[in-house]
């Protein structure tokens, strides 16, 4: 009886502007049994139209490249091929470089100051659904929220002039609404926390001593509840 075939190796487009660094990346992955670049590309142009035509599974994402820079090559192809990933692999940590490429549609968030096994870690994650974002990524767009939030001034009371305007907005109501935070249990937010820490359902059931399918279930109903499609949306919607 015939042993079953392995699993397809998870297709990868590099988006890089600098050959030495394209190239080494393309070596590093292509050595992985179980992982195959497809192609390359120069800027962010090169980038949509190869994911367009190759469908890959992760894109490897540069943010400054020219033609077209990384933030509006990630929206497009984010937009076209919701099963595509993003991983930004970059050396921009500023905080507004930060926040536009997670709000654009990334999954992933490494510098290039990354070890080759956090790497190839993070592109096996989002192959099975996860989004990573490290520790001090997560805090730069936390922190973007909180200025925002900052920023954002105080709805005035309701008054009968102002009901039509909160009609005219849908039956969805305000995002105000949407993302209250009494409507998540407290478990739920303990998790919502650590999903805001960049942590895997596995390190979150391991931190809370809970089975890792019970944790999927968990992320599952907070999404849910805030109306994301993926675990960076929850990261983003998280403050509001």
């Amino acid at each position: 009886m015939q042993e079953l075939a392995n699993p397809p190796p998870i297709r990868i487009v590099i988006a890089e502007d600098q050959a030495i660094v394209r190239r080494g990346s393309a070596l590093l992955l292509s050595m992985e049994p179980d992982m195959e670049v497809v192609g390359q590309a120069r800027n962010g142009v090169e980038a949509i139209e190869l994911a367009n035509l190759l469908h890959p599974d992760v894109v490897l994402m540069d943010l400054h490249m020219p033609v077209k820079g990384g933030v509006a090559a990630t929206r497009e192809i984010t937009r076209a091929l919701p099963g595509t990933q993003i991983l930004v692999l970059t050396t921009l940590d500023d905080d507004e470089t930060v926040f536009e490429a997670v709000r654009a549609g990334a999954h992933a968030y490494l510098l290039k100051d990354a070890d080759e096994d956090e790497l190839l870690e993070t592109v096996r994650a989002l192959k099975r659904g996860e989004s990573r974002l490290t520790p001090q990524i997560a805090r730069k767009v936390m922190d973007q929220f909180r200025r925002l939030a900052a920023e954002v001034p105080a709805a005035p009371a309701s008054t009968p002039a102002a009901a039509p305007a909160a009609e005219s907005q849908g039956r969805a109501g305000a995002p105000a609404q949407e993302f209250k935070a009494d409507a998540l249990t407290e478990k739920e937010e303990r998790i919502l926390e650590h999903i805001c820490e960049g942590m895997s359902n596995r390190q979150i059931a391991n931190a809370l001593f809970l089975a890792e399918g019970t944790v999927k279930n968990y992320v599952s109903r907070i999404m849910d509840k805030l109306h994301a499609n993926t675990r960076t949306e929850l990261a983003l919607k998280s403050r509001r």
